[in-house]
């Protein structure tokens, strides 16, 4: 039963090591992950990161394996050990056996402990870093949409101030015409006026041009009318 008991323990001690070495080696690599990510954002040539991401996400999800696994071999191992103290016969040793149990336990608690913490620790830069990647990405597609948009308003603007000042250039000839006519047709009173000749004249010309709307108007009712009872029979 000792030599079980040495065993147990040699056992637990083993465990124990490689544990804390690798707590400190994935320490380090949740470290050297935030360093990597914070040189990213400051763009600086110095502090190229020796593993990029990928790499360390591969790496942080092997050794979260590694040491699940050490711990349970090692809770394993602090179980058998608790058995032993109830085996019958070994009343003088289970004292000294329930503090070397109480020890290893406290160990197994301690790395349980750390190793949860760096993880979420990591899984929180991570997660953080993501975060802001995709933030950090639709900011500039938003920029580069938004030079786009700009080059299109641009664009758009020129084009209207140039059918603005063609619309201008319409109006200004349309007043000018305007004030020509008004002038002419000021001329022409003025000579009706002066000279009651040319008024009869102008009177006459304007009653031929009515009679003429008139009988026009009329031949084209007419010829309407005539279609439309053709059409219907």
């Amino acid at each position: 039963m000792l030599v079980f008991v040495a065993d147990l323990r040699k056992q637990a001690r083993q465990l124990e090591n490689e544990l804390d070495l690798k707590l400190v080696s994935f320490s380090k690599l949740c470290t050297s992950y935030s360093s990597s990510r914070d040189g990213r954002r400051g763009d600086t040539s110095d502090t190229t990161p020796l593993l990029n991401n990928s790499t360390q996400d591969r790496m942080f999800e092997t050794m979260s394996v590694e040491i699940e696994q050490l711990l349970a071999k090692l809770t394993a191992v602090n179980d058998k050990m608790a058995e032993y103290t109830n085996t019958p016969g070994t009343a003088s040793l289970n004292a000294a056996l329930m503090h070397t149990l109480q020890r290893h336990r406290d160990i197994l608690q301690d790395y349980t402990h750390e190793f949860h913490k760096t993880k979420g620790n990591f899984l929180a830069i991570r997660e953080r870093e993501d975060l802001l990647g995709s933030v950090r990405k639709d900011i500039e597609t938003y920029k580069s949409g938004s030079g786009v948009n700009n080059r299109r308003t641009e664009l758009f603007l020129k084009e209207h101030e140039h059918l603005r000042n063609i619309a201008m250039a319409t109006k200004e000839n349309m007043t000018s015409q305007r004030s020509i006519l008004k002038s002419i047709q000021s001329r022409v009173n003025t000579l009706a006026n002066r000279f009651p000749a040319i008024n009869s004249l102008i009177q006459r010309i304007n009653l031929r041009k009515r009679r003429d709307s008139l009988i026009l108007g009329s031949v084209i009712g007419v010829c309407t009318i005539l279609l439309l009872l053709y059409a219907f029979h």
